[in-house]
């Protein structure tokens, strides 16, 4: 990253996201084969907290994988840049450091076209590590949409469904569900609690459907509201 590129090459900031299963990584990996098809040289970065692959590649749901270091830090991400590297991809950005940011800026800066790919929520819907800064900062932002579990719907949540309940917590379909907004819970430990939650929410479901009002009631009563 030494060597500056600063007005020879444009560089951008690519943010893939969404929520789990929603196949952020799989576009992570099709565009970075795009790049290596293109004969440009490419580095790609995951964090070592996301534990669930041990070999240095991010691996995709449709087996399509990509080699990859494994770091620790946004500090090594930098010190392990190669010179003249002209894109770098980074998945699981919601694993790092607020100091990604500044290093996905430089780069950027720099002339070296950034594609990163994260969660933009936790499982309590609540913004993810550096997720929110690094989609204000970027040229192009796309979110992905898994299908939920439940009803069939665009997905927009990860729903935690085993485990505890704190932020960071590794796992894949044992531990989580795509979830739509009306099928989402709220996650608690204790198994009784879970189950007393799902049944709150289904009865409320069904007492929604039975007194749903008609479209037009609707708008009136939010063309009230906006006006109050």
């Amino acid at each position: 990253m030494s060597a500056d590129r600063r007005g020879l090459v444009e560089g951008r900031i690519e943010v893939i996201t969404g929520g789990m299963f929603s196949g952020k990584s799989e576009e992570l990996v099709r565009r970075l084969r795009r790049a290596l098809i293109a004969r440009q040289r490419v580095q790609v970065f995951q964090p070592r907290a996301d534990t669930r692959s041990a070999t240095e590649r991010i691996v995709t749901r449709d087996n399509r994988e990509i080699s990859a270091l494994t770091v620790t830090s946004s500090e090594e991400l930098r010190q392990r840049l190669g010179l003249g590297v002209e894109v770098v991809g980074i998945d699981e950005a919601q694993f790092f450091d607020e100091g990604l940011v500044d290093v996905v800026m430089e780069l950027a800066d720099l002339g070296v076209r950034v594609v990163v790919a994260g969660l933009d929520q936790d499982y309590r819907r609540r913004p993810f590590g550096p997720m929110p800064r690094l989609l204000a900062v970027a040229e192009y932002v796309d979110k992905m949409h898994a299908v939920c579990v439940r009803c069939g719907m665009p997905a927009h949540y990860s729903q935690r469904i085993a485990g505890g309940e704190e932020q960071l917590q590794v796992g894949d379909v044992e531990s989580y569900e795509a979830r739509c907004r009306r099928c989402y819970q709220r996650f608690v430990a204790d198994p009784a609690a879970r189950v007393e939650a799902a049944d709150a929410q289904s009865e409320e479901v069904r007492d929604g459907e039975a007194g749903e009002p008609s479209s037009s009631d609707s708008r009136h009563s939010l063309s009230a509201a906006t006006r109050g």
